[in-house]
């Protein structure tokens, strides 16, 4: 349950939430952390917070030290349709599966902790590139070390996770929920949230402004707003995802969790006949939330690693959608939009002004009743659409 705090703790972590810069919010979690009591009640917040200034403190070494031409640090830039966070405990064989999937020159060998950097490396699928970052294993044994809250920091800034675990391991199914538990501990959730919320504190609105498709299922939005106002949340927008509950609302102002596409890659799977690799992917997969896939596959024979694009392409939920011009090919490279995006979403990505000359436009493809169909602005498009924009 959320602890109970004092209004002056409340009012230091209303401004952690409204700090901009990485020093800001340093200074506001030092007084945070500072006037919170201590008692079991708090306990969980104070894990939380010590966590989240030992990130944004390395965080603020790295811009540091990258100011100074220190050379390549733990933030690397996004590059690609997606920039996934491969991370997992030592010699699972992700610096060898990092190097199969993306031809990226990575220190590989038979001995644990031979990453200490950050990695990239671009895996491409159906015209889609995604960007791999091979990282430093996670130390299970000693979940408040360093090296944890630099790849934890990486992971929160990636648009999806891989988790790599070795098929040579006693029982993966509980080295999995290890590693979710860790990564639970920083505020990072994997796969699709039962009930999902976040609150942005805007001056662009007068009160609370309630977005999304989730509902509120034991209370009102005043009762929403009365919460809101202890932490001095006064005008703000609330995205709800599935059936939210209050205590939901709080646990987001406490403790804000972000929630990341995730696919488990069970490694060394040439180490096990085929039937036991397969019960052992069920047996994961059973254990894992909605949303989170499961593949084994053999980095050392390069086996299996054919469906890693695939997977990590359905996680992420997204399309590819090519554009033409009139009597022209279609590019080669197509925009990657989200499922659900429309013609409007379409015209957007082009140009930042299309859409106020938006007229019409064509279609050819799978969204598409016949060939060069014309549709409106709110035409849902689908993977593969070849779409032409007419404006004025």
């Amino acid at each position: 349950m959320p602890a109970n705090l004092p209004p002056e703790a409340k009012a230091k972590l209303a401004k952690y939430s409204d700090a901009k810069s990485v020093e800001e919010k340093i200074r506001a979690l030092e007084e945070f952390i500072s006037v919170v009591p201590k008692h079991k009640g708090t306990e969980n917040v104070l894990l939380w917070a010590r966590k989240r200034l030992a990130e944004l403190r390395r965080e603020a070494e790295e811009r540091a030290r990258k100011r100074v031409g220190g050379g390549q640090g733990f933030f690397i830039e996004k590059e690609g349709a997606a920039q996934v966070a491969v991370i997992g405990p030592p010699n699972t064989g992700k610096s060898l599966l990092v190097a199969r999937l993306t031809g990226a020159r990575v220190a590989v060998s038979a001995y644990p902790f031979t990453t200490r950097k950050p990695v990239p490396g671009m895996l491409s699928f159906k015209d889609v590139k995604f960007q791999l970052i091979d990282t430093p294993p996670l130390l299970l044994e000693s979940p408040d070390a360093q090296s944890n809250s630099l790849v934890a920091g990486i992971a929160r800034n990636a648009d999806a996770l891989m988790l790599v675990i070795g098929l040579d391991v006693g029982d993966p199914v509980s080295l999995v929920q290890a590693l979710l538990k860790l990564l639970e501990s920083r505020g990072i959730g994997v796969g699709q949230a039962g009930g999902e919320v976040q609150i942005e504190k805007s001056r662009a609105v007068r009160g609370v402004v309630v977005e999304g498709d989730g509902v509120l299922v034991d209370a009102t939005v005043k009762d929403l707003e009365r919460v809101l106002s202890k932490y001095r949340l006064y005008n703000a927008v609330v995205k709800l995802r599935g059936r939210v509950r209050l205590s939901d609302i709080e646990e987001a102002i406490l403790r804000p969790k972000i929630y990341k596409p995730c696919l488990v890659v069970l490694n060394k799977a040439d180490l096990l006949p085929s039937r036991e690799a397969g019960r052992l992917v069920k047996l994961v997969q059973e254990s894992l939330p909605p949303g989170v896939g499961v593949v084994s596959v053999s980095a050392a024979r390069g086996t299996g690693l054919e469906s890693v694009g695939e997977l990590l392409f359905e996680a992420l939920g997204i399309i590819r959608v090519y554009t033409k011009n009139p009597h022209k090919d279609p590019d080669p490279e197509p925009l990657v939009l989200k499922k659900g995006a429309t013609v409007i979403d379409v015209a957007a990505r082009i140009r930042r002004d299309l859409p106020k000359r938006f007229r019409y436009a064509k279609i050819w493809g799978p969204s598409a009743k016949y060939p060069g169909m014309k549709v409106g602005a709110e035409h849902r498009v689908s993977d593969g659409d070849i779409v032409e924009i007419h404006a004025w």
